[in-house]
């Protein structure tokens, strides 16, 4: 996997699928930055009011690097490709997606507690200019299967098992699909200031010994009682380095 240059949006970007790249980072002479919605705001709604963000910070739309997306409900494969679609479809019109290329990175998972009633923006992250800047990164969610497939259910890490051994082989899938997407960047779990975990099971019987053992947990992790997007998935993590962050 060779990272790629998004010049427009001031980054470098791992390919993935159609829907996301595997991770970004800001190119020299930017930073990424992140904003959290204090509440989440619907996609249609959302769009908009990271346009007008990125238009006060004095960035076009192509500075949009990473979303992280909140949604109602576990879906089916054919009902995560069509919010993948009309998710894209704004993305194309940025000029973002071009040419069956997305640079964006993405997460989006779905509460467990309190519901939302449509796919909903949480969090996003952009690219301002900053000479002075160190080193900064998004990793795109991955949950225990592999991206390009035909399909997921055919290629679930121990599909349908929670028990220890299984949440614990599934966390470990994770985790090396992680360090391959910081490696491809040129970062090491060092250099994360945020690792987050999204899953319904309980974490602490591994956590010592794969997550924290791995340096992957240098800040701590912030563990989201969600669910991964699609059914059959149980356990997907995220990571950033990121040094500028805010709530609006």
């Amino acid at each position: 996997m060779s990272k790629r240059d998004f010049l427009p949006g001031g980054y470098s970007y791992l390919p993935g699928v159609f829907q996301y790249s595997a991770g970004v980072a800001a190119l020299s002479g930017f930073r990424i930055e992140r904003a959290t919605f204090q509440r989440p705001v619907a996609l249609a709604d959302g769009f908009p009011k990271i346009e007008a963000l990125l238009a006060a910070r004095r960035r076009p739309p192509t500075a949009l690097c990473a979303c992280e997306l909140r949604s109602p409900g576990q879906m089916s494969e054919d009902a995560f490709r069509h919010l993948n679609e009309l998710y894209v479809e704004q993305l194309a019109k940025w000029g973002v997606f071009v040419d069956g290329a997305n640079p964006v990175a993405r997460s989006n998972v779905c509460p467990e507690r309190s519901p939302l009633a449509e796919p909903s923006f949480h969090a996003f992250c952009y690219t301002v200019e900053d000479r002075a800047a160190r080193p900064s990164f998004v990793i795109a969610g991955s949950g225990e299967v592999p991206e390009g497939r035909a399909n997921y259910r055919d290629h679930i890490v121990r599909p349908g098992d929670t028990s220890l051994a299984g949440l614990r082989e599934k966390a470990r899938f994770v985790l090396d699909e992680m360090e391959r997407r910081l490696a491809g960047l040129g970062f090491r779990w060092r250099d994360a200031t945020a690792t987050q975990i999204y899953t319904i099971h309980d974490i602490h019987p591994f956590l010592a010994d794969e997550i924290v053992a791995r340096a992957a947990a240098t800040y701590g992790v912030i563990w989201h009682y969600c669910r991964p997007p699609v059914v059959g998935l149980d356990y997907e993590m995220d990571c950033r380095g990121v040094d500028h962050e805010r709530v609006i």
